[in-house]
């Protein structure tokens, strides 16, 4: 089973186009799967909906969250769809399954003034400190994922235009603009972006492409820019608990509450379904209901 898991991720890989994010997530559902199976002695061609359940009923044993519990379901799905048409099994046991429910949890958004404060924090004038301003300025215009702001290069950013060309997840590209202040930004950074090229006349082409570099002068990691913006985030003491993606769901929700069409915030976000956006229409109204308690004399 482990080289029948490894041949579906370079699947992933190659012809299916899949981010490294998605690859990797996938890669460790189903390695967990295949060490629950091998200590229940259970092969490839034996596996029915009652070890299925088995294996959700040791992940929940382990204290995961639904959440989790729901996205390792779906990885072990797809894996076996993908034996169903290579012949490794009879049928996808997991397709007639219901999917795990997840917890609805509402996103997790800075408000509009404590946006403005929080993206001022980066005041220095040295190279780093222009980075992550940029960095934090083109997360809340835009709303692109961590993950997409460290695949941006060069030729990806148009500034004359205020348009960033992003590859979302499978690799699907999009356009999407974004303002004067993240145009500043990006513009200041630009500058004295050279100064953390490589050094080494060894350095990957591939190093001098990507937009935003460490210290080394290579690309930024997705860990990298969610320790930055952390870094950020502690600077301004906040109470509640507030992520890199927190940046996304502000970005989204101010848009919604200035009248923005929910529809044009699913283009800019990137997802695929509009039941994925529609979640801050219900953040939005849960936002009008606060201020109509805290504004009405008669609330």
């Amino acid at each position: 089973m482990k080289e029948k898991i490894e041949k579906y991720l370079d699947y992933l890989r190659h012809e299916r186009k899949a981010s490294p994010h998605t690859i990797a997530s996938y890669g460790l559902d189903l390695r967990q799967f295949y060490l629950f199976a091998k200590k229940e002695g259970l092969k490839l061609a034996s596996i029915d909906h009652i070890s299925v359940r088995r294996f959700l009923t040791h992940l929940y044993g382990l204290g995961l969250s639904r959440a989790s519990v729901a996205r390792k379901f779906h990885a072990l799905r797809s894996f076996l769809s993908y034996a169903r048409e290579k012949g490794w099994v009879d049928e996808n046991v997991a397709k007639i399954m219901g999917t795990p429910r997840k917890e609805k949890k509402i996103p997790t958004f800075l408000t509009e003034e404590e946006i403005n404060f929080f993206l001022d924090l980066p005041e220095s004038d040295e190279p780093l400190a222009r980075r992550d301003r940029a960095i934090l300025e083109l997360l809340y215009a835009t709303g692109i994922r961590v993950s997409e702001l460290v695949g941006l290069d060069e030729d990806d950013l148009n500034l004359k235009d205020r348009l960033v060309r992003v590859r979302g997840k499978g690799q699907k590209e999009r356009i999407v603009p974004f303002g004067r202040k993240a145009a500043e930004s990006l513009q200041a950074y630009l500058q004295i972006r050279p100064l953390l090229w490589p050094k080494k006349t060894s350095a990957k082409r591939e190093d001098f492409k990507a937009i935003f570099l460490n210290k080394k002068g290579t690309r930024l990691t997705c860990r990298s820019v969610q320790r930055i913006v952390r870094k950020y985030l502690e600077q301004k003491s906040l109470a509640r608990k507030i992520s890199p993606h927190s940046l996304r769901h502000s970005f989204a929700s101010h848009l919604l509450s200035r009248g923005a069409d929910v529809r044009a915030i699913q283009e800019l976000l990137g997802h695929k379904s509009l039941a994925t956006t529609e979640k801050y229409t219900h953040l939005d109204l849960r936002h009008l209901m606060e201020v109509y308690k805290r504004s009405h004399p008669r609330s």
